[in-house]
């Protein structure tokens, strides 16, 4: 039995990964003794087994989530300047990506109610520059593919999907990462689907598009010493592909786990909070469970006094942080800017019991 006196964690890592360490130190002991740490048996069986999870053709390994953003750009071969629309709240990663391609941001503003960008607003944004849009599944909860998919097609776009964030999410039954050209994921530790470390992976249906891909994480080359393009040192390792390959099978009961403690949250907590909005034809994987409160600081002070750590996600809009002043344009963005001043993260992972949420929504709703 838990403590009941102990702190609640934001997420506690060893936690998450207890119930797979049995598996995953003989299955690192094999890896080590076989000898073979690059493109080996271990990418090639995620990618394939990843890639029935999403019902996709192709995935590929790659190094991490913000390379998944930026082999997907490369691989259209657009031209420096060209315009790239995105989402204002978006984590600065996936910003980083476009500036990273040589290519221009433009940030449109989210729905204040989903925190996804807002379709309505994406078409006043588009100009004779705009290549792509590059949508992101935030916190877990998919974007409104409908009318993003009609201004796609209207526009002759292309769709990059950031699911950093959006493991085991559905849009009318459907998974991301399987609407736009590539679906780009992150296994960083503390995602739905975590390795132990950094790695990421491009999901694709284009046979074209996916050799691609192939050919830019691994120098440019179909076969070694052979170099057909351009191309970077950016492979999923061998090792977090074996982790990977042991947790994969369980996402589904971990993305059930979080819904279950999302629940809790949703159904007890106070109505002085600002909670995840829930839609039909919407399964929310809550890789985040993010409430707004106007005096955030406030609330996040008192709820670690009271034995609860929380994060925020995230405190600087990217168009506020200090590296991005130069190079995104002057415009106002009071929604995303309303969001990052109010937006407060709540402990919610596989390695969470639901009495640790009653302790924290108990705490939470004695806040005065």
């Amino acid at each position: 039995m838990k403590d009941l006196n102990r702190m609640v964690e934001y997420e506690n890592l060893s936690d998450v990964n207890a119930p797979f360490i049995n598996e995953m130190v003989p299955a690192f002991e094999k890896m080590a003794k076989r000898g073979w740490f690059i493109l080996g048996e271990q990418v090639r069986e995620f990618e394939q087994k990843f890639a029935e999870y999403l019902g996709v053709k192709h995935c590929i390994g790659v190094a991490s989530g913000l390379d998944a953003l930026i082999l997907s750009l490369r691989a259209f071969n657009f031209t420096p300047g060209d315009e790239v629309i995105v989402p204002s709240n978006t984590y600065i990663a996936t910003i980083l990506s476009i500036l990273h391609c040589g290519l221009k941001p433009v940030l449109v503003e989210p729905d204040i109610a989903a925190y996804n960008i807002d379709p309505s607003k994406i078409e006043a944004a588009i100009t004779f520059r705009s290549k792509a849009i590059m949508i992101v599944h935030l916190y877990g909860k998919h974007c409104n593919m409908n009318p993003i998919m009609e201004l796609k097609e209207k526009y002759n776009l292309k769709l990059i999907e950031d699911c950093a964030q959006s493991h085991g999410a559905l849009y009318n039954g459907k998974p991301s990462g399987t609407f736009g050209e590539f679906g780009a994921f992150s296994f960083y530790p503390t995602k739905n689907l975590g390795a132990l470390g950094d790695a990421g992976a491009v999901v694709t249906n284009d046979d074209e598009l996916a050799l691609i891909i192939r050919r830019y994480r691994n120098y440019g080359s179909d076969v070694k010493y052979y170099n057909e393009i351009i191309g970077y040192n950016s492979r999923l390792d061998e090792i977090q592909a074996g982790f990977l390959n042991i947790k994969l099978p369980h996402l589904d009961r971990l993305v059930a786990h979080k819904r279950v403690l999302a629940a809790m949250y949703l159904d007890q907590l106070s109505n002085k909070y600002i909670l995840p909005v829930i839609e039909d034809g919407y399964y929310d994987a809550y890789h985040i469970f993010a409430i707004r409160h106007p005096e955030r600081d406030r609330l996040k002070k008192y709820l670690l006094d009271n034995g609860v750590k929380t994060e925020i996600h995230y405190p600087v809009a990217p168009h506020r942080q200090k590296a991005m002043q130069s190079i995104l344009d002057s415009h106002e963005y009071p929604i995303a800017d309303e969001i990052h001043k109010t937006e407060l993260s709540l402990p919610i992972s596989f390695g969470h019991g639901v009495e640790d949420i009653q302790r924290v929504i108990d705490v939470m709703n004695r806040f005065e």
